[in-house]
């Protein structure tokens, strides 16, 4: 997981904004998420615009906890944003 994540302890989550330069990015990034929302069976909250996309990882079980398997579906995200 990289340092661009947000850890917020109430309600338990981890937060981040990404930047793009043009629309494009941005589509290709959200069909590439979904593919990873599918495989990974767990759908995260995401919003976006022309020029970013927020993300909200929260844990399924209504954990207090942030836990390394969301640090891990985080750090499958990060390798999904282009360089």
């Amino acid at each position: 997981m990289s340092e661009n994540w947000v850890l917020r302890k109430r309600p338990a989550r981890l937060e981040r904004r990404i930047e793009f330069s043009d629309y494009e990015q941005i589509r290709e990034f959200l069909d590439s998420a979904a593919e990873l929302a599918e495989n990974q069976g767990y759908y995260p909250d995401m919003s976006f615009s022309r020029t970013h996309v927020s993300i909200t990882l929260q844990p399924q079980d209504d954990s207090d906890e942030v836990s390394d398997e969301l640090m891990h579906y985080a750090h499958l995200m990060d390798v999904l944003v282009p360089a």
